[in-house]
């Protein structure tokens, strides 16, 4: 990593903090979700779908890596300022906090002003379980879990592949987590296609979800709850998503977790936390608070260490 990786590292996520995801143009990830989408429907039938599904894997991973690290390296070699500005538009469409922490907000702001069915029906937009019977409360908790679990997949883990591998890492690791997202299931059709995509996407996030659950106890000055953490997080069926989801668990001292519909099939997840009390409306803007602030010590500390490197 070097001083321009900094640059471009701090003006994408500055980027990212004022604009979000501009809905207006072409998106990478839609992009991404669409070659998945194209591969899945021709590959995803007959024998052999576990290799079909790792293959197409493999080879999708592989080329947002080597497309961008050869089209950049390439570019560099005529004018390193453009390279510059198209590495941070790219790593720019790597990242979605702002967009993370307002549907969280818009979703809290519907259940309180426009009640129940409204926030059910926002909720929907950013989860994958049932949302149809969800009380308030259920609401409210689902909400903060996807919040604390993206911010690992939608923020730290990029960031963090951005400072190890540069813009193809990034790029890459979003499209190991698009594959994830769009076929990572246990049910009857993606079972085994997506098998290899939801390992390849647990081994990815191993390091991401455990920085992210670390970088929140320090910013909310909770380090005490550090053992308390590492030990509900194992809970989770994830090998990953519990851990950020215990951090907020500790940091809110309120319990996640517990049976809920996805697919309409009841899924009995286990508890992370122990106190079952009432999520208030004005904390999610605490939640959106050490989702930024998490970020920016993370950004920081990339920074810190490249100094140190460099000196």
């Amino acid at each position: 990593m070097d001083l321009a990786s900094v640059i471009i590292l701090t003006i994408a996520f500055v980027l990212d903090l004022i604009f979000g995801d501009p809905r207006s143009l072409p998106h990478l990830i839609v992009g991404y979700g669409n070659l998945i989408s194209f591969g899945e429907k021709r590959l995803n039938k007959g024998k052999n779908k576990l290799i079909k599904g790792a293959l197409l894997t493999i080879i999708l991973v592989s080329l947002s890596f080597a497309v961008p690290y050869y089209f950049l390296g390439l570019l560099h070699s005529f004018n390193a300022i453009i390279t510059s500005v198209i590495s941070i538009i790219l790593l720019f469409y790597c990242l979605a906090n702002k967009t993370l922490v307002k549907e969280g907000i818009a979703v809290f702001n519907a259940l309180e002003k426009d009640g129940l069915e409204a926030g059910r029906k926002r909720l929907s937009w950013i989860v994958g379980r049932d949302t149809s019977e969800l009380s308030a409360q259920q609401i409210r908790t689902a909400t903060l879990e996807t919040m604390s679990e993206n911010l690992s997949d939608g923020v730290i883990a990029p960031l963090f592949y951005f400072a190890v591998f540069g813009v193809p890492g990034a790029m890459a690791y979003k499209m190991i987590n698009t594959f994830d997202s769009m076929i990572g299931y246990k049910n009857e059709r993606y079972e085994k296609f997506g098998k290899f995509a939801a390992r390849l996407d647990d081994v990815a996030n191993y390091i991401p979800a455990r920085l992210t659950a670390l970088f929140m106890l320090i910013v909310t000055f909770r380090l005490g709850g550090l053992f308390t953490v590492f030990s509900e997080g194992k809970k989770h069926s994830s090998p990953n998503a519990g851990y950020p989801e215990a951090a907020l668990a500790y940091i809110l001292n309120v319990r996640f977790g517990g049976p809920n519909f996805y697919g309409g099939k009841l899924v009995d997840k286990p508890y992370i936390g122990h106190n079952d009390r009432n999520i208030q409306h004005q904390e999610i803007f605490k939640v959106g608070n050490v989702n930024y602030a998490t970020s920016w010590l993370f950004i920081l500390s990339i920074v810190s260490i490249y100094t140190l490197i460099a000196l």
